[in-house]
């Protein structure tokens, strides 16, 4: 990875079709304007405390922000063809309207520049605008999220960002974006000198500047990725803050993307093929995500994030166990079966914890 020099993904069908600011908004209110609304209250909020002057700088990003919903909700989302039932439209809104003022709330709006807020929330609705391009281990950038930088700079453009100007945003959304790929695989036995344990799993952030040591030598005299870094590690937390969410929306937000990944396997939740995988997935691999993959990235993300995510680890063994427990002696029937099972033990356990 070369900072400022994204991977040459071109343009797809749904990019063609909102090429266009005026388009998007238009999509926007037809399917979901409570977006804006949303937007708004957060600018107003970010002005208030940064000054008015800074208007036309949010304006755009309002602009950008609505370009990547409205791609997000056509291309992968609710409003298109192609639906995903974890990375569309509402994904982008659970971190930015959910994540993101958990964390704004919990260090304060002078925690950070007006910028890196801009940069925060542009990360929150660009960050998994593609979905389809083939895996690649290869490369530890993921293809989609180097098929999403390319895109959110064009959408930068579109909304009135200028490459040299804002060059430091740009950089930034290019190591968020890199940053938020994801190895859900076992790492590699490790050696018994801890100083020479490589950890390959889990986000990409924590391990961005060893990256660019190799890919980009000199970058830390470049203040833009210096903060580009910084900032990737606390987007990375906003990504994976779903384990420091109240118990049934940790649990929901399992099940959407066990569905999505049982959709990508071509296996459906109604028949027998996918029981197994849907079992697997929501007891041992919730337990490996949550216990083994997942880490906060940032100071910013563990003082908001991982006193919930302690109180929930406890209560995540007791829901596998007793998903594994529930299909013990009868296999279930279908993915389906498993799924509804699955959210009725997380509602019982949340009910008996409040």
């Amino acid at each position: 990875m070369r900072i400022g020099r994204p991977d040459p993904f071109p343009e797809d069908a749904t990019e063609r079709a909102l090429s266009d600011v005026a388009s998007a908004v238009d999509l926007v209110a037809q399917h979901r304007p409570d977006i804006v609304a949303v937007l708004d209250a957060r600018l107003a909020a970010l002005l208030a405390h940064f000054g008015p002057e800074l208007a036309p700088r949010a304006q755009k990003m309002r602009t950008a922000m609505l370009l990547g919903l409205a791609r997000m909700g056509l291309r992968h989302g609710s409003w298109g063809e192609d639906f995903h039932a974890y990375h569309n439209e509402n994904h982008a809104l659970e971190l930015f309207d959910g994540r993101m003022q958990r964390l704004m709330d919990r260090i304060g709006p002078g925690a950070l520049e007006f910028d890196d807020w801009i940069a925060l929330s542009l990360f929150c609705v660009c960050h998994d605008l593609r979905q389809r391009e083939t895996v690649d281990f290869s490369n530890p950038v993921g293809r989609n999220e180097a098929a999403s930088i390319a895109e959110a700079w064009r959408i930068l453009r579109l909304a009135g960002f200028d490459d040299e100007d804002d060059r430091a945003l740009f950089v930034a959304l290019q190591l968020m974006i890199a940053g938020s790929t994801f190895d859900a695989r076992p790492s590699p036995p490790q050696p018994l000198n801890p100083a020479e344990v490589v950890t390959t799993s889990g986000p990409l952030a924590p391990r961005l500047a060893l990256l660019l040591d190799e890919s980009d030598p000199g970058w830390r005299a470049d203040a833009a990725a210096e903060n580009g870094v910084h900032l990737a590690q606390i987007a990375s937390d906003l990504d994976t803050a779903n384990v420091g969410e109240p118990l049934v929306w940790l649990a929901e937000s399992a099940s959407r993307l066990c569905q999505e990944r049982e959709m990508r396997s071509g296996r459906a939740l109604t028949h027998a093929d996918s029981a197994v995988p849907c079992l697997s997935f929501l007891s041992g691999g919730q337990e490996f995500y949550f216990f083994e993959l997942h880490r906060f990235c940032s100071e910013q993300g563990r003082v908001t994030f991982e006193p919930a995510k302690q109180r929930n680890g406890p209560v995540l063994r007791e829901l596998a166990a007793s998903l594994r427990l529930r299909f013990a002696e009868k296999a279930p029937a279908s993915g389906l079966e498993v799924l509804r099972a699955f959210s009725d033990e997380a509602l019982r356990l949340a009910e008996n914890a409040a």
